[in-house]
């Protein structure tokens, strides 16, 4: 019987009722103890008043993997993760550096170990990303390459953070002046409200310029892809109201069409009339968008998770591609044509064909692909197919209507030096893009450290889905 025990219960051994309350209190004391033991969560300690409050989700992961001691200080042994472990990704990106900054930056963190990488390979696709009809005259003035700062040894990958840099020729930020007009469809006036500063200060950063790095991020994560079997291929399918009909062929056939077309498509017959209707746009001082088309070549079973929303890989897509500059609208495979046609006419009729037991399809296959190569947030063994809706670019040359921020009166917005159209540079940013997010889920699949551990892992995981 301790001191506090008999203040607690105001013991006194001469009066019953004061015994009472003591074996009332050691009662309620065993019986917490007993709960406690059985309920581990009820033994998180208790946080400082000044700690910020944790989220529901955070609540219920501490409470799922906290270490606790139970009675007789039996150790129940969990694993405890925090809120942001459980939701970080093996590899992830952070972007950096303004449009007319001194250069932009890319931090690849979880980038496996032990890939050559091919540099002059991501040049090409910077290249890609400068190209195409109707850009603008920064094109001229810069030349995209990449310079590899960090993360490497030998030009081979070694585990540790990869940074990418793309230089601004045309670097001129201190110089250049505020903007006063804000232009609809740009984060001017929203983002100078939210953060109570200049238009230049949003500009400079929302510009679409920032995809050079992350296409260089795109085009590294492609080389890792292609180590599996996988290739990614961006084009075209239509400007504004110019439809295409991409050509068949091999891969590398239509590689070379995509390539040979001022817009990246694969007609060639509808090339001129896109050609006329952007040379038509400039001359009417306007702008013009469309949509483009991923495919994901190869992909093996298993990518993403059905388990919990945010792993799901077309939501991850869609998050990644939605991202991008300009970008109003994302479909996967059929997107919103399916919801027009009866399921008979959408779902992908699966048979079996043993010839092709050893191919990442595993022999599955379908006549369709209504569903773009994902089902329920996994991958099936078809190509993942993706498309995005790019509106006209904001910057007109003839300016909309606007006003002054200063003076709050009537004014036509800014105009700072852009692209009648980028729809062509669009494919291929989002080209790159859907290779980084299916780059991530292939990490998450077969683990990160080295290429080397990933590639057995890879075909394990082949050998036992085979046989299941």
């Amino acid at each position: 019987m301790t001191r506090k025990s008999r203040r607690l219960a105001g013991h006194n051994r001469q009066n019953p009722q004061s015994r009472r309350r003591f074996r009332t209190v050691v009662r309620k004391r065993v019986k917490a103890r007993s709960i406690n033991a059985e309920d581990p969560a009820r033994l998180v300690p208790r946080p400082s008043p000044l700690a910020p409050r944790p989220s529901s989700l955070q609540a219920v992961l501490v409470r799922a993997h906290c270490i606790c001691y139970g009675e007789m200080h039996q150790k129940t042994v969990c694993n405890l993760k925090g809120y942001e472990r459980a939701n970080a990704t093996m590899l992830r990106l952070l972007t950096a550096g303004e449009s007319h900054g001194r250069t932009l930056l890319a931090v690849l963190d979880g980038f496996p170990a032990g890939l050559t990488i091919d540099t002059p390979r991501i040049d090409r696709e910077l290249e890609r990303r400068q190209g195409g009809y109707g850009r603008g005259g920064r094109q001229k003035l810069e030349t995209d390459t990449v310079e590899i700062l960090t993360g490497i040894w030998q030009g081979v990958t070694l585990g540790s953070p990869v940074t990418l840099a793309v230089a601004n020729r045309d670097y001129k930020l201190e110089r250049l002046k505020e903007v006063e007009r804000p232009r609809p469809g740009h984060g001017d006036l929203t983002g100078a409200i939210k953060y109570l500063g200049s238009i230049r200060g949003v500009l400079e950063r929302a510009s679409a310029r920032e995809t050079a790095v992350r296409v260089a991020a795109g085009a590294l994560a492609q080389q890792l892809l292609a180590q599996f079997g996988m290739n990614v291929f961006g084009y075209v399918v239509q400007l504004e109201q110019i439809a295409t009909q991409p050509q068949p062929g091999t891969l590398d056939e239509r590689r070379a069409v995509r390539d040979a077309s001022p817009m990246y498509t694969l007609d060639p017959a509808a090339d001129a009339a896109i050609v006329a209707r952007v040379d038509q746009a400039t001359e009417q001082g306007d702008t013009l968008g469309g949509i483009v088309e991923v495919e994901v070549h190869n992909p093996p079973f298993g990518l993403g998770s059905h388990a919990q929303w945010d792993r799901k890989l077309d939501g991850l897509l869609a998050q990644a591609v939605m991202s991008i500059q300009a970008i109003k609208g994302v479909e996967i495979g059929l997107g919103f044509e399916a919801a027009r046609r009866p399921g008979s006419q959408v779902h992908d009729e699966i048979a079996y064909d043993p010839a092709q037991a050893n191919q990442p399809g595993l022999g599955y296959t379908r006549r369709t692909n209504n569903a773009g190569g994902l089902e329920a947030g996994m991958t099936n063994g078809q190509p993942i197919v993706v498309r995005a809706a790019m509106k006209p670019i904001s910057t007109l040359r003839r300016p909309l209507a606007s006003i002054n921020l200063a003076t709050k009166q009537a004014e036509t917005a800014a105009y700072e030096r852009s692209d009648v159209c980028a729809l062509a540079a669009c494919s291929a940013i989002v080209e790159n893009v859907v290779a980084f997010s299916v780059a991530q889920a292939l990490i998450e699949k077969f683990g990160g450290d080295s290429l080397t551990e990933m590639r057995d892992r890879y075909e394990q995981f082949q050998v036992l889905a085979r046989n299941r």
